[in-house]
C-alpha cells in the first residue's frame, strides 16, 4: 500500500468519529509489519477524560488482535492545518514502534512524513525501565 493509499484509508474513518463535544473528526490507519491496516477514529465521552484519539484506538484494536509491532501510522483531520498526534498518543505508539513512519495529513490530502522518534525525542520505552 502506497503512503497516500494509508492516508486515504485514515479519511474514511472521519465520518465514524463520535465527536459531539469538539466537531472534531479525525482518522487514523495503522499498519502493521505484517501489512494488516488497523483504523480508528476519535470517540468522545461527556466524562472529557475518557476520550479515545483515533491513534490510539486504531493502537488498541491492532494490539487485542495480536498485532505488535507497526511500520507506518496515518493521522487525518478535517482541517486546513496537519492532524498531529496529541503527546499521550505518541507515547502510546512508542510502546511499540519508535521507529514508525508518521504520515500527517491535512483536509486536502496532502501529507508531511516524519518518524515517530522524530515526533517524540529521548521517548520513554520498555528499555528505559531496565
Amino acid at each position: 500500500m502506497t503512503d497516500q493509499a494509508l492516508v486515504e484509508l485514515a479519511f474514511t474513518m472521519l465520518e465514524k468519529s463520535y465527536v459531539p463535544y469538539s466537531r472534531f473528526p479525525v482518522g487514523a490507519a495503522l499498519e502493521g509489519t505484517d501489512g494488516t491496516v488497523y483504523t480508528g477514529c476519535n470517540v468522545e465521552n461527556a466524562a472529557y477524560g475518557s476520550t479515545l484519539c483515533a491513534e490510539r484506538t486504531a493502537l488498541v484494536k491492532a494490539v487485542s488482535e495480536g498485532c505488535r509491532s507497526f511500520t507506518r501510522l496515518a493521522v487525518v483531520g478535517n482541517s486546513a492545518d496537519y492532524c498531529w498526534p496529541c503527546g499521550a498518543c505518541r507515547q502510546m505508539l512508542y510502546e511499540f514502534a519508535p521507529d514508525l513512519e508518521v504520515l500527517v495529513a491535512r483536509q486536502d490530502h496532502t501529507f508531511v512524513k516524519y518518524t515517530l522518534r522524530q515526533l517524540l525525542p529521548q521517548g520513554f520505552g520498555p528499555d528505559s525501565l531496565a
